[in-house]
């Protein structure tokens, strides 16, 4: 693009701001993240934890659910598992009542979690038609069966998901495309606390280690076996990679009807796993171009995302990083390989200086093009000392997409985008069903934001909340197409991406001047493919899978 033509794109974008309000306190959420600061530096601290938005009850209003850490003695001795030792410690869940707030219910569902917690998805797993959770955490992944009354039960021996090691991010998905969800669960590194500080001796510049310290670890892959119980299989299906793993985002990105998924992992190649339909899986990062940055260099990957940002029907991917690196986009082209486009976009100039985790394309003013909302925050308290340019804590960023490319309209969008925090996971989902994108954030160590997006604009939206039947339940792995008369925008059902959190499943889309989608084309993961036309905009439609091709 010339440079005439992307300034006047961003002068446009310029004069249309969002509009984000937190409005923690007035919904009545409380949550503060334990994230204890020893003088032994041990990397656990700097992490954070994850939140989750699904509507757990059925109600029609989405709940959430705040994964929490542990107290950290200083020193732990080898093979210690932090503890939850009182009601400070716990996970929290949120119920959203009618009026727009919430009431913590964690005690009432049993959610109270154990171990230094980390992530969390949120999936139907056994097809009965309420949301369940995995979260993960050093010390214990759980798996809690939904009841449906309100209570969840800790199935997790019974369903053999435990797992071991340092849980991180996970992802619920079909691999296999037999109805039900299999659970992918990443794990962060082969870690002990014989994690030594490094750095000067002095207390003020002590510093947590580099990752490259540390070795990688292979991720868990559970083969949903039905019944309630899961098979790991991650040698068996080729996913098996040693990766220090955070981010795991799933898409078809070669359109070939089967699902692959993306790992962003910190300080060494990003894998890319692609679905070779034969039941197993391949690594193909380096191959497709994923795996490392425009310069051919690795990068601290954090938060991710998978999906279709410049509407031509091909999923592309952003990974966040660590300030002076630049957060990663790769544009899809078709072939099977991805182009770096960080520069050619305005994402690096946005992005050098600052430190990305939750990270979600959301198309916050409806006007049909997907948006980045990324949460932001260095890992070490004491940066500023050694590069006065950057900060431990940041605001979050707004990156408008104007279809020419991305530009920073945070400072134009409200108060919470100059509020700075030390940001970690993120969850989008509309909190109010106003038709609008909001999110939730948590930090390391400090409160949880609830952030609406009350964006003027005279847009109009579509929200799908697919029913699979032949699929699994929630519809995770199906390919949505809406046109209008404005063109095509393309997504992919899931509750994946971001950092150790989980979004909404139901799938949004801003369709700008148009009062209705032409037509409405769903891949489901079954293979059905179903159509639907002049489907009346400003609605949440739930679609039900069909029982053949329509």
């Amino acid at each position: 693009m010339r440079l005439s033509a992307f300034l006047a794109c961003a002068v446009l974008a310029a004069n249309q701001p969002g509009a984000f309000r937190e409005i923690t306190a007035e919904s009545h959420v409380k949550f503060q993240h334990v994230a204890p600061k020893t003088s032994k530096k041990y990397l656990l601290e700097t992490m954070g934890s994850g939140v989750a938005l699904f509507d757990y009850d059925n109600d029609g209003r989405l709940d959430i659910f705040f994964v929490n850490g542990a107290p950290i003695g200083d020193p732990m001795p080898l093979g210690a598992i932090p503890r939850k030792t009182g009601p400070e410690h716990w996970n929290r869940l949120w119920h959203q009542k009618t009026d727009g707030t919430f009431e913590d219910v964690t005690e009432k569902a049993g959610l109270q979690g154990v171990g230094y917690g980390m992530g969390v998805a949120a999936a139907d797993y056994d097809n009965d038609g309420f949301e369940d959770l995995y979260v993960t955490a050093y010390g214990g992944n759980k798996l809690y069966h939904n009841n449906g009354n309100g209570t969840f039960t800790d199935v997790t021996e019974r369903a053999g998901v435990g797992g071991s090691g340092w849980s991180s991010g996970a992802a619920w998905v079909d691999l296999d495309q037999d109805g039900l969800l299999d659970l992918v669960v990443l794990r962060y590194a082969d870690w002990d606390f014989n994690d030594l500080w490094c750095g000067e001796h002095t207390e003020e510049l002590r510093g947590y280690c580099h990752p490259d310290v540390f070795k990688p670890i292979a991720p868990l892959v559970f083969h949903n076996d039905g019944g309630g119980h899961f098979t790991e299989v991650a040698q068996k299906l080729g996913l098996a990679k040693p990766a220090k793993a955070l981010g795991i985002a799933i898409a078809d990105y070669d359109r070939d009807g089967r699902i692959d998924l993306y790992i962003a992992n910190d300080s060494m190649t990003e894998f890319l796993y692609h679905n070779k339909g034969n039941g197993t899986f391949e690594e193909v990062g380096l191959m497709s171009e994923v795996a490392v940055d425009g310069d051919g260099r690795t990068y601290a990957g954090m938060g991710v995302d998978f999906a279709d940002y410049d509407n031509d029907g091909r999923p592309d991917l952003v990974v966040d990083n660590l300030a002076n690196q630049v957060y990663a986009l790769y544009h899809n082209d078709g072939d099977g390989s991805f182009t770096y486009v960080s520069q050619s976009t305005g994402i690096a100039r946005m992005t050098l200086l600052h430190s990305g985790w939750g990270i979600r394309f959301v198309d916050y003013d409806n006007d049909g093009w997907k948006d980045l909302l990324i949460a932001q925050g260095h890992d070490l308290p004491s940066i500023q000392l050694t590069f006065p340019q950057l900060r431990y804590r940041e605001p979050m960023l707004l990156a408008r997409n104007t279809g020419h490319g991305f530009v920073d309209v945070s400072a134009q969008s409200g108060a919470v985008f100059h509020e700075a925090w030390v940001g970690r996971g993120m969850a989008t989902g509309d909190i109010d069903n106003d038709g609008r994108i909001d999110a939730v954030v948590t930090t390391n160590g400090g409160e949880a934001h609830v952030i609406l997006n009350q964006t003027q604009t005279s847009n109009h939206w579509l929200t799908l909340s697919l029913t699979g039947h032949k699929s699994n339940r929630d519809g995770i792995g199906a390919e949505v197409k809406v046109t209008t008369a404005s063109g095509s925008q393309y997504a992919t059902v899931t509750t994946a991406g971001s950092y150790l959190s989980s979004s909404d499943k139901r799938v949004h889309f801003g369709l700008g001047p148009a009062t209705a989608a032409r037509t409405v084309e769903i891949a489901w993961p079954s293979g059905i493919r179903q159509t639907l036309k002049d489907v009346r905009a400003d609605q949440f439609l739930r679609v039900d899978e069909p029982a053949t091709r329509q």
